[in-house]
C-alpha cells in the first residue's frame, strides 16, 4: 500500500513504533457524539456524555476504541483527563489498519 500521512494531530508515540498519540479538541454534551473536523491542530469529537464524573473520558474511549476495531485496553488517555484538549494513545495497529479504521473520522461520517 503507499504511504501513510497521517493528519497533524495523528503521530508516533515514538519514532521506533510504539502506537500512535491522536490529539483531540472535546465538547462534551452535545445531541450525538461524533467527529466535527479539525479544530486548533486536533480531531474535534462532539461527545453526547456530560464532563462530570469522568463520564466523557469513558465515552471518548469507548468510541474510539469502537470505532477505530480496537479493544478498549489499546485506547488510553494520557493527557488531559479533566481538560478539553486530550491526547490518546492508540496501541495494537499497524499503518495500513490505521489507514483504513481512519477513513470514517477523517471524512466526518462516524456517529453513534
Amino acid at each position: 500500500m503507499a504511504h501513510f500521512e497521517p493528519p497533524v494531530w495523528l503521530r508516533r508515540a515514538e519514532p521506533t513504533g510504539g502506537g500512535w498519540l491522536l490529539d483531540l479538541h472535546v465538547q462534551p454534551g452535545a445531541r450525538i457524539t461524533e467527529t466535527a473536523g479539525e479544530h486548533g491542530g486536533r480531531l474535534k469529537l462532539k461527545i453526547a456524555a456530560p464532563p462530570v464524573d469522568n463520564k466523557a473520558n469513558v465515552q471518548i474511549l469507548s468510541w474510539l476504541s469502537k470505532q477505530l476495531g480496537l479493544p478498549r485496553s489499546a485506547v488510553t488517555l494520557v493527557r488531559g483527563e479533566s481538560a478539553r484538549l486530550k491526547t490518546v494513545l492508540l496501541t495494537g495497529m499497524d499503518d495500513d489498519q490505521l489507514r483504513m479504521q481512519l477513513e470514517p473520522l477523517l471524512n466526518n461520517k462516524s456517529k453513534i
